[in-house]
């Protein structure tokens, strides 16, 4: 594999290709850092390593990587900063329309837009990055922060996300992803994965977020996701909030949800913690339940109904007295009292009318966790419990194996 020098004035940036020199590089001025990291990128050829020295940069516009097989690796996610705090052009802070692509031990903050955008790439490593917006939650911050879009063989893992006014580590159209021993911190949606195939997401922590922890499916996107696996997460206090653009997805995920399953289908949840979540420790739900009113009519190009949930060996804690949504207050008020509490695990009832029973829309072997059908359909009319119907089990989904690198 090529390796080519990256120069900042002059100087090597890349030490181990400048003959051995050990010696730390001098100062370097934000300007002419930013001005070669641009022409960098631009110019980077398969196997560049560009490395960024300690320092906080910044940056006017996006910066752009359309090469296959290049690394970009800073001196440590709280020591190369890459600040967009004065950006007046561009979509993102960094977008990446390549394969093989590795990025590590840096910051960007305060983009317009998204943070970190990979696009359509395969063997991507997302590796101790931090995405974050510094004034905290807010609806003008960039929607998303670490943010890889229809790729395959995805590694994002010991990152941290703070912020995001969508999600902070967001997985879309993608298949094969690992999602591991991250931080994502007051964003609307902790971490989400939205219409992927076969994703693993352990060891994280999601705390202080609207919602923790996001299995999606949405309307008018060809791949249809299914096959998550959820499980050895700590899933805390995610009560923010929400303040998400009005419109969007997650405006309708209410403050105070742990783990959210929305029309997707084979997700199993377990060897969770998750606890003191307001509204719900887990909520799974439909399209419907989340998203305006007058959305009937994608029934028919788009399957809407969550089905085969497996939800197991979580210890659950706190959580669901005071729920972000008023007709789930009324459901607590009727069913539980005042001064009661949800239990862990909300169902919103509704099922494809098209299959006879319920039975097999969530399984739940977890103790004396309860689902509560909260009976959406019927505008929250009849909420019940019904163990009988989720004391279930289903055969387990194999560990997601990447590719690559």
């Amino acid at each position: 594999m090529q390796f080519r020098t990256v120069l900042t004035m002059s100087l090597c940036v890349t030490l181990a290709a400048c003959g051995g020199n050990t010696e730390p590089p001098p100062a370097v001025s934000s300007t002419n850092f930013s001005d070669t990291l641009r022409t960098a990128l631009e110019t980077a050829s398969e196997g560049d390593v560009i490395d960024i020295p300690t320092g906080t940069f910044e940056f006017k516009r996006s910066l752009t990587l359309n090469t296959d097989g290049v690394t970009i690796r800073g001196a440590g996610m709280d020591k190369s900063i890459l600040s967009f705090k004065g950006q007046i052009a561009g979509a993102e802070g960094l977008a990446v329309n390549a394969s093989n692509f590795t990025i590590e031990d840096l910051a960007i903050q305060d983009t317009i837009g998204d943070a970190l955008k990979v696009n359509e790439g395969s063997n991507i490593v997302i590796r101790r990055v931090r995405t974050e917006w510094t004034r905290g939650p807010n609806v003008n911050n960039g929607a998303y922060g670490i943010y890889p879009v229809q790729t395959t063989h995805t590694l994002i893992e010991d990152s941290v996300a703070i912020g995001a006014s969508d999600a902070g580590i967001y997985v879309g159209q993608s298949q094969h992803v690992v999602v591991r021993n991250n931080r994502a911190e007051f964003n609307v949606a902790g971490i989400e994965i939205e219409n992927t195939v076969h994703a693993d997401v352990y060891g994280n922590t999601a705390t202080n977020n609207t919602g923790g922890i996001l299995v999606f499916n949405m309307p008018q996107i060809p791949l249809r996701g299914h096959s998550t696996r959820v499980y050895n997460n700590d899933i805390i206090s995610n009560n923010t909030k929400n303040f998400a653009a009005p419109g969007t997805a997650v405006s309708g995920v209410p403050a105070g949800a742990g783990i959210v399953i929305n029309s997707n289908d084979r997700v199993e949840v377990f060897e969770n913690r998750i606890s003191n979540n307001n509204t719900a420790n887990i909520l799974v739900s439909s399209y419907f339940s989340v998203n305006y009113a007058g959305q009937r009519e994608l029934a028919t190009e788009f399957d809407p109904y969550p089905e085969e949930i497996f939800i197991y060996d979580n210890e659950f804690s706190g959580g669901g007295s005071i729920p972000g949504r008023d007709e789930l207050v009324r459901v607590r008020d009727s069913v539980y009292g005042v001064d009661g509490a949800l239990p862990d695990i909300i169902w919103d009832g509704i099922v494809n009318p098209n299959k006879a029973a319920d039975l097999a829309v969530i399984c739940v072997d977890n103790g004396s966790a309860e689902v509560l059908n909260v009976d959406t359909e019927n505008q929250f009319a009849n909420p019940r419990v019904n163990m009988d119907n989720h004391n279930c089990t289903m055969d387990k989904l194999p560990p997601v194996v990447l590719g690559g690198r």
